[in-house]
């Protein structure tokens, strides 16, 4: 363990490094530049409240910031592990001239990833202080749900990224999977609303603990519960040690693939 720390320690430049390019490569360009990541979400967040504000009915107070909510948990999810599963291989120039950890190229992705999120979260609060809610003490417990899903993420992504160097399919089918993933998880509606065949499956969907906690502590001032916490991070743990295991399995054979 302690040669992986400071193996680590010696590539840290060239993570920040890495990172730095990602932000740079995602707004070369761009007039408004990182300004995005606030503008979107909350562009996303208006159209989204006006279109189902008028088709359902949801009996939810503060729609747009539960829609907003949901947004932040999902969005992330879903441009960090794009994003990884194309680390590897987007990465081949430099994986072959020289000796760089793999894994390293999948942690930029996510850290960029994180980037975002936290300019995301920053525009919640904005939207819920321009919306007058109210700003409760648990805000702070933010950080458990996020933590969760930023381990959850990294993990996934370094699955992703070991498997799509050799089924290049999965990065077609992928975006298929992220479709019906959003309808699997509260983002738009309400739990209350699904009938208890729909409810049970929607429930064991990883994200649906996460996006439901991340709203408990910051519009609901609830702590979240023992139940949830232990589920959180029983099932991050689980896929980042999967996603480790697989990564390093076949990491030697990236350079066949590529």
């Amino acid at each position: 363990m302690a040669r992986y720390i400071q193996n680590f320690r010696k590539f840290q430049p060239l993570l920040s490094e890495l990172v730095a390019r990602d932000i740079k490569i995602k707004y070369r360009r761009s007039v408004l530049g990182v300004l995005w990541t606030l503008l979107n979400p909350l562009f996303m967040m208006i159209i989204l409240s006006v279109v189902f504000s008028s088709i359902f009915k949801f009996d939810i107070e503060n729609f747009p910031l539960y829609l907003l909510s949901g947004q932040v948990i999902f969005n992330f999810f879903n441009d960090a592990t794009t994003s990884s599963m194309t680390s590897i291989i987007g990465s081949a120039a430099l994986i072959k001239k020289v000796y760089v950890p793999k894994y390293l190229f999948v942690v930029s992705r996510v850290f960029s990833s994180f980037i975002n999120l936290m300019a995301a979260f920053t525009a919640l609060i904005f939207v819920m202080v321009a919306m007058r809610a109210e700003l409760h003490w648990t805000v702070i417990l933010a950080v458990l749900p996020l933590t969760m899903i930023v381990t959850f993420s990294l993990g996934m992504g370094m699955l992703l990224a070991a498997l799509t160097v050799k089924f290049r399919d999965i990065m077609h089918l992928y975006s298929v999977f992220m479709t019906g993933l959003m309808y699997l998880t509260p983002v738009i509606y309400p739990m209350s609303i699904l009938p208890e065949p729909v409810r049970l499956v929607v429930s064991l969907n990883p994200l649906t603990n996460i996006v439901e906690m991340f709203r408990d502590v910051m519009f609901y001032n609830a702590v979240p519960t023992f139940s949830s916490l232990l589920i959180g991070i029983i099932e991050s743990i689980i896929i980042l040690v999967l996603g480790m295991y697989v990564f390093y399995k076949n990491q030697d054979e990236f350079i066949l693939n590529i």
